[in-house]
């Protein structure tokens, strides 16, 4: 109940806020309408696949074939496995944490997921094949390798927060 009175005041709060900013420039309430109703038109026609995905993710996935791709003892393998899913679908980001929420759920390691978003936001087969086509070969292997790599990092670092702050909690709780 505390989270879904946290929701309803952060809303409430950036409405209070949209109202403001509104009230002070006039001139941008036409582009911020247009806008607002582009991305509302675009959930409503994705966010329907999105829940049918994540339905069937749950039923047809089970726990253990995301542990043992995704969970912690999977080392290297994992961490391609997060790119490859990561960098295969199109579609904007907003998609990719429902399933990443999902895949925690099922024992993932954070750094998977931080792997996974990443290569979500940033790997795209699409867009290594324009990067090949004006950039070069050299260029497109390079800027993949160095992203998988920091990314991985950074994703490594993330899951040691996350653990610390969780063991943390537990020891609040004791």
């Amino acid at each position: 109940m505390g989270e879904v009175l946290r929701d309803w005041i952060f809303l409430g709060v950036s409405l209070s806020v949209m109202a403001v900013l509104l009230s002070i420039y006039p001139e941008k309430v036409g582009p911020v309408l247009t806008t607002s109703e582009d991305y509302l038109m675009e959930m409503v026609w994705i966010l329907p696949a999105v829940m049918v995905l994540m339905g069937l993710f749950k039923v047809w996935v089970s726990k253990e074939m995301v542990v043992k791709y995704l969970g912690k003892a999977s080392g290297l393998k994992g961490i391609l496995v997060a790119v490859v899913l990561g960098a295969t679908p199109t579609g904007p980001l907003y998609v990719a944490f429902p399933l990443a929420a999902a895949m925690l759920e099922k024992g993932a390691r954070v750094m998977n997921i931080i792997v996974f978003l990443s290569a979500w936001a940033c790997i795209k087969i699409p867009q290594e094949m324009v990067e090949l086509q004006f950039l070069g070969l050299d260029f497109m292997v390079t800027r993949l390798i160095l992203t998988v790599i920091l990314v991985s990092v950074m994703g490594f670092f993330i899951e040691q927060v996350v653990e610390k702050t969780e063991i943390k909690g537990i020891e609040d709780e004791i």
